[in-house]
């Protein structure tokens, strides 16, 4: 469980990225930044903190933020019922971003895989993300990805976003954040 001096802290943290990068949120956006330490309680190791500008039954659009060497977990966007899983594409509007994603392992990875959850990554075809470049991702792909050492913003356009039916690797995580007060 996310303690709440650390949930606030972390999205005033977030504010202060947007800021550094050019990227205007509004007030009710700034309160809208969800903080997801996916129940594991190393948020600065493994978590992500992110703004959902829209998510409709047609499209999704997102900021995503890292922290300095912050690591999304593995997962993949599964079919549901008759509704195929998640497309989205990531692309780098600040930092630096190491994707992986299923296919031929890259020799030597940039990331660092967190000690913790070491045996739930699976995953390392690297794809480095700089500013201005971007990635699609196809649905029920497994996938994670790591800042660099300055953090990073990604934006993320996708289909529909059901991140409630998200398929994780490490077992322990939970995507829906829980702050305690």
């Amino acid at each position: 469980m996310l303690a709440k001096n650390v949930f606030l802290r972390a999205q005033e943290k977030t504010i202060a990225y947007f800021e550094q990068a050019g990227i205007v949120l509004s007030n009710e956006e700034q309160q809208m930044i969800e903080v997801a330490d996916f129940g594991l309680n190393e948020l600065e190791i493994q978590g992500l903190e992110l703004i959902t500008y829209i998510n409709n039954d047609y499209y999704c659009a997102k900021e995503l933020v890292l922290f300095p060497n912050q690591t999304c977990p593995e997962h993949k966007h599964p079919q549901i019922g008759e509704l195929q899983g998640k497309t989205e594409t990531f692309r780098c509007r600040f930092g630096k971003v190491y994707l992986y994603v299923e296919g031929l392992k890259t020799k030597k990875i940039q990331a660092t895989v967190p000690t913790s959850s070491k045996n739930y990554y699976t995953v390392f075809n690297e794809i480095e993300l700089n500013p201005g470049e971007q990635f699609t991702i196809p649905p029920n792909t497994l996938h994670w990805f790591q800042a660099g050492d300055d953090g990073a913003i990604v934006s993320e356009f996708s289909t529909t976003s059901r991140d409630e039916y998200d398929i994780f690797t490490d077992p322990r995580i939970k995507r829906v954040p829980e702050v305690s007060e």
